[in-house]
C-alpha cells in the first residue's frame, strides 16, 4: 500500500527526474490536509456501525426489490453480508483518506471484489448507490464534526464507485 507522499517520489523516481513544482505543490496540498484527513478518519471510526446502518436502510428503502423473496439480499446471510461488504468499503475509504492515494482501493478492495461479485452474480448497481449514501453521510458528519477543509472526502468513494461501475460485473 502506498501513500500520496511515496506514490509520488516513486513516480519520479522511476522517471529520473528532481521533484518539480507541480510535485512540491501536490506534496504541500496533502500536508495541509493532513490534519483534516486524520480528524475525517477519526469520525469514520467512531461512527461506522451507525454509517453502515444508516446507509443500508436507506439503500433498501430505495431498492426494496433487493430484501424481498429472490432479491440479492433476501434472506438474513445474504443482508448481513452486504452490511459486512459496505464496512469494508468504508474502511477501506478512511484509509484512502489518510493515506491521500487511491493504491489501496485497486488492491484491497476493487480486484478481488470484481472477481467475487462476478462470480455470485451480484448487481453493481446497488453496490455503487451504497457507496454512494456513505460518502453522503460521512460528508454530514464530518461537517457537523466541525470540518470545513473536505475537498478530499469524495474522492474514495467517487474512485470506487467510477471503478465498479466502469467494469461489467
Amino acid at each position: 500500500m502506498r501513500d500520496a507522499v511515496t506514490s509520488l517520489i516513486r513516480n519520479y523516481d522511476v522517471t529520473g527526474r528532481y521533484l518539480d513544482r507541480n510535485a512540491l505543490d501536490n506534496l504541500k496540498s496533502y500536508f495541509d490536509t493532513g490534519m483534516a484527513r486524520v480528524q475525517a478518519a477519526t469520525v469514520i471510526n467512531s461512527n461506522a456501525a451507525g454509517i453502515v446502518r444508516q446507509a443500508g436502510k436507506q439503500l433498501f428503502d430505495e431498492l426494496p426489490e433487493l430484501i424481498r423473496a429472490g432479491g440479492n439480499a433476501y434472506t438474513t446471510r445474504r443482508y448481513a453480508a452486504c452490511l459486512r461488504d459496505m464496512d469494508y468499503y468504508l474502511r477501506y475509504a478512511s484509509y484512502a483518506l489518510v493515506a491521500g492515494d487511491m493504491d489501496v482501493l485497486d488492491e484491497r478492495v476493487l480486484e478481488g471484489l470484481r472477481e467475487t461479485y462476478n462470480s455470485l452474480g451480484v448487481p453493481i448497481g446497488p453496490t455503487v448507490r451504497g457507496i454512494q449514501i456513505m460518502k453522503d453521510i460521512v460528508k454530514d458528519q464530518v461537517a457537523a464534526a466541525g470540518l470545513t477543509s473536505t475537498g478530499f472526502l469524495d474522492q474514495p468513494f467517487d474512485y470506487m464507485a467510477r471503478e465498479l461501475g466502469e467494469n461489467d460485473l
